[in-house]
C-alpha cells in the first residue's frame, strides 16, 4: 500500500530525462515541420524571382551565392528530406510495420542516418 501513495515530483526536468532515438527523431521531425512552414514565404519569394524574368533569375542567382542565404538552404533541405523519411516512417508505424522496439530503434535511426546522408550529397552539390 505504501507503493502507491509515492510522493511525486514537484517539477519535471527535462535535462535528465533520456529520450530514446525514436523520441528525438520525432520531436525532429515537429521541428523540420515548424521550419519549413515559417521558411514557406521565402521559398515562394525564390520561386518567383525565378520564373519572373531574366533579370529577377540574375537576381535569384546572385541571392543564392551569398554562403548564408546557401547554408539556410541546406538546412532547409535537410529539413525537408528529414521530414520526408520520418513521415514515410510514421506512416509504416500507423500500418503496424515496425512497431516494436528494436524495429522502432532501428527505423529512427535510419531516418536519421538517410537525411543527413542525402543532406550531404545534395548539400555539396548545391554549394
Amino acid at each position: 500500500m505504501a507503493e502507491l501513495t509515492k510522493k511525486r515530483p514537484k517539477y519535471l526536468n527535462l535535462m535528465e530525462i533520456k529520450l530514446p532515438i525514436a523520441g528525438f527523431a520525432s520531436i525532429l521531425h515537429r521541428v523540420s515541420g515548424i521550419g519549413l512552414f515559417l521558411m514557406l514565404p521565402l521559398l515562394i519569394w525564390l520561386l518567383d524571382l525565378s520564373l519572373k524574368s531574366g533579370d529577377s533569375f540574375q537576381v535569384l542567382q546572385a541571392v543564392t551565392a551569398l554562403p548564408l542565404v546557401k547554408l539556410l538552404l541546406i538546412g532547409l533541405l535537410w529539413a525537408f528530406l528529414h521530414h520526408f523519411c520520418m513521415g514515410i516512417r510514421i506512416l509504416l508505424i500507423d500500418v503496424h510495420v515496425g512497431v516494436d522496439k528494436a524495429k522502432a530503434s532501428a527505423s529512427a535511426k535510419a531516418v536519421l542516418a538517410v537525411s543527413l546522408l542525402l543532406t550531404l550529397i545534395l548539400g555539396a552539390k548545391l554549394w
